[in-house]
């Protein structure tokens, strides 16, 4: 079967790291599969295509904050992309996030409406079917239920400075977005699936698969993270995010470095050079890192991982301290808490501090097992989880479904 993904990166970041992942899985079962992103670099182990230019990106960027039509640019690009897939004749097109300056829509909807090949796509948030944001908790808005105007977040991304162009983006995604004939949506989440259904996507079927990741990258390792560091005897939190932001709970750790007592140590990764000027000393800050075995590192030396996301479809950052034997503490957030039982994590009510530091001072207490962590995320194993996806890909692809003589791979979701 040949398989075809787009996605905005590939290999970094956690949708990279998905599709990076689906892939390695697909290949190994001997499928032909090929990524095809917008931004940054590749793998060199994966057999890719990048999609428009820098140049082309940065020009995305500019005409989006100029007039909010993001993804109604890089036509040029989008049309190059067409003749690849038209060349490389995919069994099945599965789309990741098309947002991200890199992509025209309207030409790749277009394209998709009229070839009729069967089409995947995971929905890593909410922006399909919104005007304007990828997100829309942080802020309790609504309005893309039945359509969107006047947005309260024209200035987060994809932020626009003047035009709000929500209601005629709103407008020309539901067309475009409900005119392929042959598509299922993915969520990750339970939480995300209860969006589609409220959505104008709700005319196609759903379904529910898990981020998966590699348990052979993300384990428990050895680091000596904590002597170089001098935090022997300290309770460490860890914080980890690949773009922070008070969306993504950064003003939490500066108010629980005020409360918490000298035995705890705040260490966060991914903070800018900015942003560490305004956080207190007594947060150990990390630069960001694309580099998976010195995450695994970082996790595993941890007490806890703590996600006080506000808003999140389903985090992989959480998966991948389970998988380190780290326990999580996260918000009841959209689809955070989805992956943890009561032998791995603590969920407190969303934006409580209070919550917050109560929990952590009962597990200075009593610890979660770091065996325990390990035994959940086994159970988002990529290859395990990515299978559902071959199963997926048989269904809707019937002639080569029927026409293969290794069922049993699919039928055990591998």
């Amino acid at each position: 079967m040949k398989v075809l993904q787009v996605n905005s990166v590939c290999g970094f970041g956690s949708t990279g790291r998905i599709a990076a992942d689906l892939y390695r899985v697909l290949n190994r079962q001997g499928h032909d599969c090929v990524i095809a992103y917008g931004r940054g670099t590749a793998p060199e182990d994966l057999n890719t295509l990048r999609i428009g230019s820098d140049f082309g990106v940065t020009l995305h960027g500019v005409m989006t904050r100029l007039t909010d039509r993001h993804g109604f640019y890089s036509k040029t690009a989008t049309r190059k992309l067409i003749s690849q897939i038209e060349k490389q004749n995919p069994d099945i097109i599965h789309l990741h996030n098309l947002h991200g300056y890199y992509l025209n829509i309207e030409n790749l909807f277009r394209y998709l409406q009229s070839a009729g090949k069967p089409v995947v796509w995971t929905l890593h948030d909410c922006w399909p079917f919104t005007g304007h944001c990828s997100h829309f908790d942080f802020v309790r808005c609504e309005k893309w239920k039945t359509g969107c105007f006047s947005c309260p977040q024209k200035r987060e991304y994809p932020a626009s400075f003047f035009a709000d162009a929500s209601k005629v983006n709103y407008q020309k995604k539901k067309e475009l977005f409900t005119s392929v004939k042959n598509m299922t949506v993915v969520t990750p989440s339970q939480w995300m699936a209860e969006r589609v259904t409220q959505s104008f996507l709700q005319k196609y079927p759903a379904q529910v698969i898990p981020n998966g990741i590699d348990l052979g990258i993300f384990r428990p390792v050895e680091s000596n993270f904590r002597t170089e560091h001098g935090l022997q005897g300290k309770f460490v939190v860890l914080g980890v995010a690949g773009i922070w932001s008070e969306k993504k709970g950064l003003g939490f750790f500066t108010k629980l470095a005020e409360r918490m007592g000298d035995t705890v140590q705040i260490v966060l990764a991914g903070i800018t050079e900015k942003q560490t000027k305004s956080l207190p000393e007594k947060i150990l800050v990390i630069p960001k890192t694309a580099d998976t075995l010195e995450l695994a590192k970082l996790y595993s030396m941890a007490d806890v991982f703590v996600n006080p996301t506000l808003e999140d479809t389903f985090p992989t950052t959480n998966l991948e301290a389970l998988a380190c034997g780290t326990p999580v503490l996260t918000f009841r957030t959209g689809g955070s808490p989805e992956c943890l039982n009561p032998d791995c994590g603590l969920i407190v009510e969303q934006g409580s501090i209070t919550g917050l530091e109560t929990a952590l001072a009962a597990l200075q207490k009593n610890n979660f097992s770091r065996a325990a962590c390990r035994a959940q995320a086994e159970k988002y194993d990529a290859t395990k989880r990515f299978g559902e996806y071959l199963n997926l890909y048989g269904r809707m692809n019937q002639p080569y479904w029927e026409s293969d003589k290794l069922l049993g791979i699919y039928q055990t979701g591998c």
